[in-house]
């Protein structure tokens, strides 16, 4: 079996600590908004694994498309001896392209679960004699202290997660991801595209009701974490389209004019009939806008794959 290792960056209780400062800091201001990182407990990433089996949920299936045809064209342009995959979860897509890659020598797993990170690096330690396989419990959109690692560094950022963060907040991420690469080292960047509105809602509000479920699961977390009183039937699972800023929303729409107290905070929010808390914004893109955000950031596009029916892309891009 290769090596494998495990480096923690995050304090115990930072997990703790930042979901107290987001509930606080979102349910105070107005709008009313939580990120979506707080969906994902052992019940959210369950419910997740659902929605991405299910058919209106195209998102997944086209990126495992792209990763499946064009793994080796991405192996051959990169030259990666170093993988770093950020929000590597249970590192299951990134199987196509660590196969791909002929020379890796070290793949560097991100994520913020050390159980995700720990159950996945030893199975493909095992499965990769020879593969370093070297996990970080850390949050990417935070500083990040990499390994020293043999280049060219490939930094993976997949599943379209990049449109859940605000314009400002991308370009800040880019930029960190830039200041992680040395000349001539690459970002592979997951994108969904704009598409037809009615295939964007229905992949957000699906048939059987797994999508509203997902986000009612945010208010089951602080509901569980900060002694919360919410009561997920009391809110309604909405989903539609910004065509100005061409994302979709996700918000959960008050029933009744009601008061949640938050005891941990010490905190009583109060919700007006029909008041809507926005749980998630999941942004579109155009090949020239990735462009141009890439470029603002000192990235230079030089790849770009779509599935067979041009819904998501893979981008490939080259530090100047």
């Amino acid at each position: 079996m290769s090596p494998f290792r495990l480096t923690r960056t995050l304090p115990e209780d930072a997990a703790g600590a930042a979901l107290r400062a987001d509930v606080r800091a979102g349910l105070t201001g107005s709008p009313k908004t939580l990120p979506p990182k707080w969906f994902y407990d052992a019940r959210g990433s369950e419910l997740f694994e659902e929605i991405t089996a299910l058919p209106e949920y195209y998102p997944t299936r086209a990126e495992r498309e792209i990763l499946l045809a064009r793994s080796g064209e991405i192996a051959a342009a990169s030259g990666a001896r170093t993988l770093v995959e950020l929000g590597s979860g249970s590192s299951e897509k990134t199987r196509h392209l660590i196969a791909a890659l002929d020379g890796l020598h070290t793949y560097v797993p991100v994520d913020v679960s050390e159980s995700a990170l720990t159950g996945a690096g030893r199975a493909l330690a095992a499965e990769r004699p020879g593969l370093e396989v070297h996990a970080l419990v850390a949050d990417f959109t935070a500083e990040l202290p990499l390994p020293d690692t043999p280049g060219p560094r490939l930094v993976a950022f997949l599943g379209g997660t990049i449109g859940n963060l605000l314009p400002a907040e991308r370009a800040a991420f880019l930029a960190s991801v830039r200041a992680l690469l040395a000349p001539g080292d690459a970002l592979l960047l997951g994108t969904d595209l704009v598409k037809d509105v009615r295939t964007l809602v229905r992949a957000y509000d699906d048939a059987a009701g797994v999508t509203a479920a997902f986000n009612k699961n945010v208010l089951h977390v602080v509901d569980r974490e900060l002694g919360a009183d919410f009561d997920p039937d009391a809110f309604d699972h909405v989903a539609l389209w910004d065509a100005e800023r061409e994302w979709i929303e996700m918000r959960l729409r008050s029933r009744v004019a009601q008061s949640v107290k938050i005891p941990a905070l010490e905190l009583v929010v109060d919700f007006a009939e029909g008041e809507e808390l926005r749980t998630e914004v999941s942004a579109k893109f155009r090949r020239e806008g990735v462009r141009a955000e890439l470029s603002a950031a000192g990235l230079e596009l030089s790849r770009w794959w779509t599935d067979g029916e041009g819904r998501f892309a893979l981008s490939l891009s080259v530090a100047r």
